[in-house]
């Protein structure tokens, strides 16, 4: 059972209790991320969120690192274009320990100058490290040209020149506009006392200022784009991109069934076809990333560099296939019995449930139950995909990137396929 409780300063706690293990996971969910950025400190979200572990006024980062050891439990954090979280899984009995910790590091963080000149250069290295991804790189780089300059597109770790120039009154400003409770959800499943737990919180966290919550400067549009860029590897790289739906869009449960039949799975018309039956790639696959007001389908393959112009092909004519003649009866059935499957194994972790749980309050002010979301996976209906794939799944529209040994191919005859590509 999930409750709702608030504390005095209106953060919102999600509680679900999971009486019969003896771990539990704890999770602080602050609704700002690079999508609340701009170009002077783009990256300044995620050189916050590496900040935060580097020491406060009464925890050395050791000192940090080492209590959370000390109770066996694990410690963790991620920044997102829309969210930053701060988390921790540990046995039931230590969770008071946790909850200091993860407290201690939102409200007494003390961001000293000589840390941050160092986090500035591991963060150069994550990025340095991304850069070195193909298949990131042909990710990131599509979205960041599909939204232009809007900051959903965004690198979560920014630029090197940016991070570099990023100064500790900007942090210390950002973490006062955002780190408010009218932006703060915590999220807590597994075995505890609800009573002691408020309590907990209500002393750890009752004392941050409501402030203002977050606001888009503006709604995201879909750009159609075309990006390309040379790296000396052996594969190229390709991933396809088309507008799609925000979080909260009803299609949402159409959008799963849709993508696991695609190519969310190894049974998927992609993997199977272009796979299986062709042997034309290693990794091909497809998968949904929503935000607040935009979404894009991704779908996303490796392939050696004479096999780009095939691929590229058979992946349209897979999608123009389905389109026209949508699932069959028994393919709706077996993958709505998988998505279930996922479900529910996936909710029977407490890290899981926290997460989600989290999420869904952030993100849609309400906790979406594991009932709700299989009934609605079930109620999806073959006219239901044929409509949303004819909706959303337009080739005339869609973008592409490539990263790889671009004089390994015909970029030329991609971009002219890319440009006579219709519906």
């Amino acid at each position: 059972m999930v409750n709702i409780k608030k504390l005095s300063n209106g953060i919102t706690v999600v509680l679900e209790e999971m009486s019969y293990l003896r771990s539990t996971a704890f999770g602080v969910w602050v609704k700002v991320g690079s999508a609340n950025e701009d170009k002077s400190n783009n990256g300044i979200s995620h050189m916050i969120e590496h900040m935060l572990f580097k020491g406060t006024k009464s925890r050395t980062a050791k000192q940090i690192a080492d209590d959370m050891a000390r109770i066996g439990g694990n410690i963790n954090a991620f920044t997102s274009k829309e969210c930053t979280s701060y988390y921790a899984t540990t046995l039931d009995s230590h969770l008071p320990i946790a909850i200091d910790i993860i407290s201690d590091m939102l409200l007494n963080s003390t961001i000293s100058e000589k840390e941050l000149t160092k986090e500035k250069g591991v963060i150069i290295e994550e990025i340095d490290m991304y850069d070195d991804s193909p298949e990131d790189l042909a990710h990131e780089m599509l979205q960041k040209n599909v939204w232009r300059e809007h900051p959903l597109g965004y690198l979560i770790s920014g630029d090197k020149e940016t991070v570099r120039s990023i100064t500790r009154e900007q942090i210390l400003d950002f973490i006062d506009k955002y780190y408010v409770a009218s932006n703060i959800v915590i999220s807590i499943a597994g075995n505890y006392n609800e009573e002691e737990v408020l309590q907990l919180l209500e002393n750890s966290f009752g004392s941050i200022p409501v402030g203002e919550p977050s606001k888009r400067v503006s709604i995201p549009v879909y750009n159609r784009s075309l990006y390309s860029k040379n790296k000396d590897i052996e594969q190229i790289h390709l991933n396809i991109a088309y507008d799609s739906i925000d979080y909260n869009s009803e299609d949402k449960y159409a959008l799963a069934i849709v993508n696991s039949i695609l190519g969310g799975s190894i049974n998927s018309r992609l993997f199977q076809n272009i796979r299986e039956n062709h042997g034309l790639t290693y990794s091909i696959y497809s998968y949904g990333s929503s935000y607040k007001d935009a979404g894009l389908f991704h779908i996303y393959a490796a392939m050696n560099p004479t096999q780009t112009e095939v691929v590229f092909d058979k992946i349209f004519e897979v999608i123009e296939e389905m389109k026209r003649e949508g699932v069959t009866e028994e393919e709706l059935a077996q993958t709505k019995e998988q998505i279930k499957t996922e479900l529910i194994i996936s909710s029977e972790s407490t890290k899981s449930r926290m997460n989600g749980n989290g999420k869904s309050m952030m993100n849609r002010g309400r906790v979406i139950l594991l009932d709700e979301t299989i009934e609605r996976v079930n109620a999806v209906t073959r006219d239901d995909i044929i409509r949303y794939l004819n909706q959303y799944y337009n080739s005339n529209m869609c973008s592409i990137s490539l990263v790889g040994n671009l004089d390994e191919i015909n970029l030329e005859r991609i971009k002219e396929k890319w440009n006579n590509l219709s519906e």
